[in-house]
């Protein structure tokens, strides 16, 4: 659009008023392309006020991180101080049955 690349000073963001605008540029005997026109400078010009805010909200929350949330060194463990669980609370190992035990049982249980 080469009319809003030279006359951008004059369009904004109403609708009536860059269709007046356009009258005052140029000569559009149809109405309907006059108001499709100011509709689509109208729409562009707002779409680039948004992608301009969106941009700033970008850059000032990229600038306002709090140190809470920043990244931190973890510094790493000392094997050597970690507690020791005493034995009375520790779980304890369950020990593998013996073998010859359990075919007996099994032996006794078929028998009867």
């Amino acid at each position: 659009m080469e009319i809003l690349k030279d006359q951008r000073d004059m369009f904004g963001v109403d609708f009536a008023k860059n269709k007046e605008a356009l009258n005052k540029i140029s000569i559009i005997r149809s109405k309907m392309l006059k108001n499709e026109l100011a509709g689509y400078i109208t729409k562009f010009i707002k779409n680039e006020l948004r992608n301009e805010e969106a941009k700033t909200k970008d850059v000032e929350s990229e600038e306002k991180i709090p140190e809470e949330i920043a990244p931190t060194q973890v510094e790493p463990k000392d094997v050597e101080s970690e507690e020791k669980i005493p034995e009375e609370i520790a779980p304890t190992q369950v020990e593998p049955k013996n073998e010859s035990v359990v075919k007996e049982a099994l032996a006794e249980e078929v028998q009867d």
